[in-house]
């Protein structure tokens, strides 16, 4: 049997098998993976020889980001970290050093959450091409089944790097998992990885099917790179495509229904939901409603802030349903509580959500806008503010239509994957808006550092980010 063996990872400080992140990612996501792999192997041939084993190995980034990466609901994840580098939530405590410089504004090149983003992201992009090139060389697998496994591989290069090209702005992108080519990587401009991503999720969305491969939606579809590529034309300022993507997936309306209940939203059987993680264990829920949820107070850690809470209408359910409030008898505080049930409950009931539909209004709301077709916009506008006990908005002189869409999508959005912030700063408004409500806000605060260490090993990420 062939045996594959990974002596450096891609852009680690230190040697490492990848052999240690599979068994780790593995352990403790019984319900998650079907089949574990051989523990002295990468990818041996017989992997991808068997759909079990094959899938296992896709399924692996699947648990990466719900326990260690990007989306992640824990404390180092987008919807955490972001949340406090923009205005949606306040931090409570001192405990939480490298926390607080995104609370402050203050991130230095030597945060260990930079780093460890970074690191794990990357890592997860070397298990996406090492699968495709597996399957590029060859498996004994039904050809629906490699197709659908290479067309998810593709679709999660690309949602990797397009968080990464966000947070930090020019990066690479790397399309291979040969360890000498990735020592001394060369950023992109972003408009070079927009290309790049707009190739893998075409290529992606040939391939997957239009049905899901189970009823939790947690392996995408055609439709969820369909969504994926719309949010990617939208941060290309590609209005036409964002559109005509959008519309898609809004067609499908055997899949896909906005929830009139909005208690019903985040359930794991959720009509809206595009895509979400399995739970860790059965009976598990989500990590986010964990890290959220406080039943005393002062607050654990984190609380939702005043700038968020006062963006909600009189009347919006969100503001009610979506958040949860505790009083100490003098002082009210509010969480997140999109997602309710912080402990097991025997069959999940929720899972982490990673896509979903009304962002799908959101984005054909914001591509029409931009067209100048006010009424079209105002159509999808109204379908999330109707859904949240709103009124419709009409079509009169003084309405600032993208500011709308921008306040609609703070409402319905928040602590949702960083979306606020990567909203403020495509949308022209991050330093008019958290130039005033933080000290430490300043323009090159827009992207993050490259982490230092990274700079020290490859000197082809050089110059650093301004402002670090």
């Amino acid at each position: 049997m062939k045996r594959v063996y990974v002596y450096k990872l891609f852009l680690l400080p230190f040697r490492l098998s990848i052999i240690a992140i599979l068994t780790g990612l593995f352990m403790g996501c019984e319900s998650f993976v079907e089949v574990d792999l051989p523990d002295d192997q990468l990818y041996g041939d017989s992997v991808f020889n068997e759909e079990t084993t094959a899938t296992s190995a896709l399924n692996a980034i699947y648990a990466a980001y719900r326990d260690n990466t990007l989306l992640t609901g824990k404390i180092f994840g987008m919807s955490y970290l972001l949340g406090h580098y923009s205005d949606e939530l306040t931090l409570y405590t001192l405990s939480l050093p490298n926390v607080e410089e995104f609370n402050s504004n203050a991130v230095l090149a030597t945060n260990t959450l930079i780093e460890n983003q970074w690191n794990n992201s990357y890592n997860l992009i070397y298990q996406a091409n090492s699968i495709l090139e597996q399957l590029e060389a060859g498996s004994q697998l039904e050809n629906r089944v490699a197709q659908q496994l290479k067309g998810e591989a593709l679709f999660n290069r690309a949602l990797i790097h397009f968080y990464l090209m966000n947070l930090f702005g020019e990066i690479p992108y790397v399309r291979t998992s040969n360890y000498q080519e990735n020592t001394n990587p060369t950023r992109l401009s972003e408009a070079e990885v927009i290309e790049e991503l707009i190739s893998d999720l075409e290529e992606s969305f040939s391939l997957l099917g239009e049905s899901y491969n189970n009823l939790n939606r947690t392996r995408p579809n055609k439709w969820t790179c369909s969504a994926l590529l719309a949010k990617v034309y939208l941060y290309a300022e590609d209005w036409e495509a964002a559109s005509s993507e959008a519309t898609q997936i809004l067609n499908q309306t055997g899949l896909y229904t906005l929830e009139d209940d909005l208690d019903a939203v985040f359930l794991k059987d959720s009509r809206e939901t595009l895509l979400q993680l399995s739970a860790a264990n059965a009976g598990g829920n989500t990590i986010e409603a964990t890290n959220f949820i406080f039943v005393q107070t002062p607050p654990p850690d984190s609380v939702l802030s005043e700038n968020l809470l006062n963006a909600f209408e009189a009347g919006d359910e969100r503001a009610t349903s979506w958040i949860g409030y505790l009083s100490d008898g003098n002082t009210t505080y509010a969480y997140p509580f999109k997602y309710k049930e912080n402990t097991n409950t025997g069959t999940s009931v929720e899972l982490s959500i990673v896509m979903r539909l009304a962002e799908v209004y959101l984005i054909r709301a914001e591509a029409q806008a931009r067209l100048n077709n006010t009424t079209l916009a105002l159509q999808d506008l109204n379908q999330i503010r109707r859904r949240g006990g709103l009124a419709d908005l009409k079509a009169t002189a003084d309405l600032k239509l993208l500011d709308a869409v921008l306040v609609e999508r703070q409402r319905e959005l928040f602590t949702e994957h960083g979306h606020r912030f990567f909203d403020l700063k495509r949308m022209g408004k991050v330093d008019e808006v958290l130039g005033t409500l933080k000290n430490g806000w300043e323009s090159t605060d827009r992207v993050l550092p490259i982490p230092q260490n990274e700079l020290e090993i490859n000197p082809n990420l050089k110059p650093q980010n301004p402002g670090y």
